[in-house]
């Protein structure tokens, strides 16, 4: 009995610091929703480790962050938001990590007799009468999805039409159940095999807006900073980049 219980106290020793740990909690932007839930699994299939994600849009995690929300990692869709968690000292110092550049795409689902291969012009047709966008307010896939239309020159005369999502995923479903025509969403979840199937999509030119640069950090309050910081790690591995690529994030350099 004795050597048996050496032998377990041997083996728990032996094991990685990493895993015996608590969960991660990570709050992330809901462009992120379906390449992030891929890592997550996969991430977890080899640590054994558990990862609390919460999805939703960067500019309301950014305002709850501030106020000591008990998060240990924050993706944001906008690295701006990160940025200035770092100014105000909230953040682990060197943990700032600039993981993709998002983009937007005008999207409908099949049956909508809307042609987004035509681009943000369509947007004048009277057969569209919703068009879903993220809330510009606080959402940064909002923010480009208005910069583009200004730049379309179609803001002014479809302003009254849009449909505003509390984040980016929202706006995506209020478009796939019908409720809007069309939309501008992210090209990340257009590119999701459920959104894939149900749609199609225009690139929207990444000259039409401001770069959506994306960044990571972990928060000073954290108490698994050590496995926040390999989370970030597995992301940046070529596995974590394979995905990233695959739902159509362009990568840092």
């Amino acid at each position: 009995m004795a050597r048996l219980l050496l032998c377990v106290m041997f083996v728990l020793l032996c094991r990685p610091a990493i895993a015996l740990v608590d969960d991660i909690a990570v709050a992330a932007a809901s462009d992120l929703q379906f390449a992030i839930k891929e890592l997550i699994v996969e991430y977890e299939k080899q640590t054994g480790h558990h990862v609390k994600l919460s999805l939703g849009s960067s500019g309301n995690f950014y305002a709850q962050l501030q106020q000591g929300a008990p998060f240990d990692l924050y993706f944001s869709a906008d690295i701006g938001y990160p940025k200035k968690l770092e100014e105000a000292g909230l953040t682990v110092p060197g943990s700032l990590y600039r993981y993709a550049v998002g983009r937007v795409v005008l999207w409908a689902p099949k049956q909508s007799p809307v042609e987004v291969s035509k681009g943000l012009t369509v947007l004048r047709d009277a057969a569209v009468r919703k068009i879903a966008i993220a809330n510009p307010k606080h959402a940064p896939y909002g923010r480009a999805a208005v910069a583009a239309m200004e730049q379309s020159q179609v803001y002014a005369e479809v302003k009254d039409r849009l449909v505003l999502g509390e984040n980016i995923s929202q706006a995506a479903q209020f478009i796939e159940s019908g409720a809007c025509d069309v939309g501008i969403i992210a090209l990340s979840l257009a590119m999701a095999p459920v959104m894939k199937s149900a749609g199609s999509y225009w690139l929207i030119p990444a000259e039409a807006h401001p770069p959506l640069e994306q960044g990571a950090v972990i928060m000073k309050q954290s108490k698994q900073q050590d496995a926040a910081r390999h989370f970030l790690q597995f992301m940046q591995s070529p596995q974590g980049q394979e995905v990233m690529t695959r739902y159509g994030f362009t990568l840092p350099n």
